[in-house]
């Protein structure tokens, strides 16, 4: 079940900036976020219900509605945001630090081999995101937003994690998203409201895209995986977003694809297998994996 949840993240998570990019041609950054948050935690707290899930609790509800402000309210909105100003694929490059942001704060799971695998991966970002006698060539305010928005996922999932007891998968997920959904609702008033273009059909779908797949599926895996893998281990779902995220970009909006693209997505993947393959199994599978 792990597993399967680390692939949702990876997959749907890289497919996501593709999709932003699309989106951002008609809604303002916080009129996406308000439109895809509040759908799909309409739709997380319902299915909840049907499925016979407790509500949250009351204790659990502001640590919920401080990690929604902080993950969907503000890092996804900054990434979006930034995306008008940097090409998908390295926005998805960028936000794969997170790791290291987790290693920063967090030490639980580290070893020696998981450092060595997330200076790898990392070498890998440094690969894709760096062009030999250009150095980093992208928009500087794009670069620091992007880098804000992984410090405060990475910030606000790991005080969630400390914080959270109750297991009501799809409820913390609907809070989590209501909360972040009606952040960006206020915020529309002072942004330029929902839209800045007329609306497209591509821009529709790849609204209704994210709020389906990229926000109720893919952070569903996300709340169960930040709960039964270390941090270390968990996050390294972000070094494969940029692969699928770059791929998307390079067919679909020609974004640049060469030799040093793809010499950095396997470096990138040398790194995730470090950290994710030990050298001996344990000799008792964890429950969780299983």
């Amino acid at each position: 079940m792990a597993w399967l949840a680390y692939g949702v993240c990876a997959l749907v998570w890289g497919s996501t900036y593709f999709a932003i990019a699309l989106g951002i041609e008609s809604f303002t950054p916080f009129g996406m976020v308000a439109t895809r948050y509040l759908a799909a935690g309409a739709l997380a707290l319902v299915l909840g219900r049907i499925r016979g899930e407790a509500l949250p609790s009351r204790r659990d509800l502001p640590h919920l509605m401080l990690q929604g402000l902080l993950l969907l309210g503000l890092s996804n909105a900054l990434v979006t945001w930034a995306e008008g100003r940097v090409p998908s694929g390295l926005t998805a490059v960028l936000c794969s630090t997170t790791p290291f942001f987790y290693a920063l704060m967090n030490q639980e799971g580290m070893n020696r081999r998981s450092l060595l695998g997330l200076a790898v991966g990392f070498s890998g970002v440094a690969v894709l995101s760096w062009k030999p006698g250009q150095g980093l060539a992208l928009n500087p305010i794009g670069f620091c937003a992007i880098l804000l928005a992984t410090f405060l996922w990475a910030f606000g999932t790991l005080y969630a994690r400390k914080r959270v007891r109750g297991h009501s998968l799809l409820g913390n997920v609907g809070v989590q998203m209501l909360t972040g959904g009606t952040f960006g609702l206020a915020m529309t008033r002072f942004t330029g409201g929902f839209l800045h273009a007329p609306m497209t059909s591509r821009s529709a779908l790849a609204v209704a895209f994210l709020a389906i797949f990229g926000s109720l599926i893919a952070q569903t895996a996300f709340n169960y995986l930040s709960r039964v893998w270390p941090p270390a281990k968990m996050s390294t779902y972000a070094f494969l977003t940029p692969v699928v995220a770059v791929l998307l970009g390079s067919l679909f909006l020609r974004e640049a694809f060469s030799l040093r693209v793809l010499l950095g997505m396997l470096v990138i993947l040398a790194g995730v297998a470090l950290v994710q393959f030990p050298t001996r199994r344990p000799s008792e599978p964890c429950p969780a994996e299983e």
